[in-house]
């Protein structure tokens, strides 16, 4: 299954309930009225792309067809995918990773986003590209949490270095950069706590992690990837604000967008936090983790043009 298929499948719900009504909106309208971009603006809001967003993309809309004097509303659909392509970034942001010597990877998140799925997908992932790779249980808060790390290692079959429940997790984070550099490996990816016991506490650890991290390999961490889910839409963008804030975000992980359909939190999180989606979750297997392409996710939104929407 290509790119474009696997964001297809995966988008069904999002763009069934929601951006394939937007489709069939402006394929199967015939003159271009007010009605139809109010109609636009609530379909938009309703995807979880956010109120002011919403808004803002279908002014620019209104005000892109009237410059180019549109009359028929079929003629909005480019428009439309333009938008969102504008809206996303066109050129996909891949992994920053060192060119030569360890690299270390934070992944950071709420409890219940994914995130020990997803460290275990791009372990695999990486490995199958020919990296070593090393996995840091530093989620030594929660009960068992090094215990799914584990098995997420053997199936991605990498190597994990952890400790005991309630260690200091800035120790593991330590002791695997120092086993990642005497083994000779490529990335190591750490797991963060997704609770402590308030925010304060949460984000202290994490700058902590990143001072050990920093001190330890040079231009490290290359990646703070933010693990949400896309189901808890426009509360993921509270999380996505906090954490950015604290934790220096540099990329997002979106999981789960297969069974939801608020697909449209991509859109929100680039355009409220400037942060590029670097990998969606599109399925249950361990391969079903895929590099975020913005052409291939607003055509699967949106539906080939003689589809009308469906699906």
């Amino acid at each position: 299954m290509g790119l474009f298929e696997q964001f297809r499948s995966g988008l069904a719900r999002t763009r069934e309930a929601f951006f394939g009504k937007m489709a069939s909106l402006v394929t199967g309208r015939g003159k271009l009225d007010d009605a139809l971009f109010d109609e636009l603006e609530e379909l938009l809001i309703m995807a979880d792309v956010g109120v002011d967003a919403a808004t803002a993309w279908v002014d620019a809309l209104r005000r892109e067809a009237r410059a180019r004097k549109i009359q028929e509303a079929s003629a909005l659909r480019p428009l439309l995918r333009e938008m969102l392509l504008d809206a996303l970034g066109r050129e996909p942001v891949p992994l920053n990773l060192a060119p030569r010597g360890l690299s270390v990877v934070l992944v950071v998140g709420v409890n219940g986003s994914g995130k020990t799925t997803t460290i275990g997908r791009l372990a695999y992932r990486l490995k199958r590209e020919g990296r070593a790779v090393l996995l840091a249980a530093g989620d030594t808060f929660r009960a068992a949490a090094a215990d799914q790390l584990e098995v997420w290692a053997r199936r991605a079959g990498v190597d994990l270095v952890r400790q005991q429940e309630g260690s200091d997790p800035a120790a593991v984070v330590f002791d695997a950069i120092r086993a990642g550099k005497s083994r000779g490996a490529d990335v190591v990816l750490c797991d963060t706590a997704g609770r402590l016991h308030n925010k304060a506490n949460l984000m202290a650890e994490l700058e902590k992690i990143r001072r050990i991290a920093a001190r330890e390999v040079e231009g490290a961490p290359q990646e703070v990837l933010l693990v949400i889910d896309a189901s808890t839409g426009q509360n993921a963008l509270n999380q996505a604000k906090v954490f950015t804030e604290s934790a220096g975000v540099t990329g997002v992980v979106l999981t789960k967008l297969d069974g939801t359909a608020k697909g449209g939190m991509a859109l929100a999180i680039r355009k409220e936090l400037g942060i590029p989606v670097k990998f969606a979750g599109l399925g249950e297997g361990l391969d079903d983790l895929h590099p975020f392409d913005s052409e291939a996710f607003v055509d699967a939104l949106l539906g080939a043009p003689s589809e009308g929407g469906s699906s």
